[in-house]
C-alpha cells in the first residue's frame, strides 16, 4: 500500500467515526409532524413552551381527577374587566397553515353561531396567544378573529346552557369550528360527552352589563384606550344592512346568524346621523369578500355590499 492510499484510508476513517459520533449524540426525532407556520404566528399567535412535559399526553384529554357535577358548577366564569388589548396576539392579519386572518379592532356587538370544541390536557400549562398560561380549570377560549382580550357569552344551543369566557388566545383553525373552550367551559356546557356543540357566541361589554351581573370594580386610573398592532391594516366586510335603531340592526344580526356562521357585528357611526351598520366579517381581502357575498346572496334576501374599514 502506498502512503498516499493509507493517508487516504486513515482521513475517511477519522471522517465517518466524527459523523457516527455525531449522529449518537443527535439522534434525530421520529414521528413528528411539521407544519409550516409563519415566524410571527410562531412568536405571537402560539408561543412554543419548551419546559420539558414528560407526561403530556400525545392527544387532548380531560384532567387525571374527575370532578363531580357539584364540582363543575361551582367553578365561577370569567369576570368581565375593561382592559388594554394584549401587547401579544392582536397581529393583523396573521396567517396559519396558508390561510390568512384578520383581527377585529374592537369586540362590540359582535355574535357568531357555530361548532365548538374544546381543549384541555394536553395544552394544559402552555402558553396561549396572549402570553398567558391555558389553564384547562378556567372559563377561556379561542377564537380566530375576536381581539385579545375580550369576553363572551357562550351557549349552548342544544340545552341553553351557558357561561362566559375570557378570549386569551387564537384558534381553532378549522373550517368546521369557530371557538374552542376550555375544559372547564365544556364541561359547564355539558358538551364533553360529544365534544362539539352548537354554540352562539355574543360579546359582552364590561361599561354596559347589566347591574345583576358580577363585574369586577377596577380602582386603578382607567387604562388608555388600545389599538391593535396594525391599525392601517385594511379589513374587508360584507355589509348587509344600515338602521337608524339598533333593535332593528339586532334583529337582522340575529336572523343571519341562524343561517351563517361567519362572524357577524354591528358597527356604529355617529355623523352626520346615527347608523348602526350590520357587517359580516373581516375578511383579510376583496376577494375572500366577494366571495361571501355572493354566499349570502344564495342564503339571504339581502342586497349586500363590500364595505371597507
Amino acid at each position: 500500500m502506498t502512503s498516499k492510499n493509507l493517508i487516504l484510508r486513515i482521513s475517511s476513517a477519522v471522517f465517518l467515526s466524527s459523523m457516527l459520533t455525531a449522529c449518537i449524540q443527535n439522534p434525530q426525532r421520529t414521528g413528528a409532524i411539521s407544519v409550516p407556520v409563519t415566524p410571527v404566528i410562531s412568536a405571537i399567535v402560539n408561543p412554543i413552551d419548551d419546559t420539558p412535559t414528560p407526561k403530556r399526553p400525545a392527544v387532548d384529554a380531560a384532567p387525571d381527577t374527575t370532578l363531580t357535577p357539584e364540582q363543575i358548577a361551582q367553578i365561577p366564569d370569567a369576570v368581565p374587566v375593561d382592559e388594554p388589548l394584549s401587547k401579544y396576539g392582536n397581529v393583523s392579519p396573521y396567517r396559519v397553515l396558508g390561510e390568512s386572518y384578520t383581527v377585529l379592532p374592537k369586540a362590540k356587538a359582535f355574535k357568531q353561531v357555530g361548532t365548538a370544541s374544546w381543549y384541555g390536557k394536553k395544552f394544559h400549562g402552555l402558553r396561549t396567544s396572549s402570553g398567558e398560561r391555558f389553564d384547562m380549570y378556567q372559563m377561556t377560549a379561542a377564537h380566530r378573529n375576536l381581539p385579545i382580550p375580550c369576553y363572551a357569552r357562550v351557549t349552548n344551543q342544544a340545552n341553553g346552557k351557558s357561561v362566559i369566557v375570557k378570549v386569551n388566545d387564537r384558534g381553532p383553525f378549522h373550517a368546521s369550528r369557530v371557538m374552542d373552550v376550555s375544559w372547564a367551559a365544556a364541561a359547564k356546557l355539558d358538551m364533553l360527552g360529544k365534544g362539539t356543540a352548537k354554540i352562539s357566541i355574543e360579546v359582552v361589554d364590561p361599561k354596559t352589563m347589566n347591574a345583576n351581573t358580577a363585574v369586577a370594580q377596577n380602582n386603578q386610573a382607567p387604562a388608555p384606550e388600545a389599538t391593535p398592532a396594525s391599525p392601517t391594516t385594511t379589513m374587508f366586510f360584507v355589509q348587509v344592512g344600515a338602521f337608524g335603531t339598533m333593535d332593528n340592526a339586532k334583529n337582522l344580526q340575529n336572523k343571519l346568524a341562524a343561517l351563517v356562521t361567519m362572524p357577524i357585528e354591528i358597527s356604529q357611526a355617529i355623523e352626520p346621523k346615527p347608523v348602526n351598520k350590520v357587517q359580516v366579517g373581516p375578511f383579510s381581502d376583496e376577494a375572500s369578500a366577494e366571495k361571501a357575498r355572493n354566499y349570502l346572496l344564495q342564503v339571504a334576501s339581502i342586497n349586500p355590499i363590500i364595505v371597507k374599514r
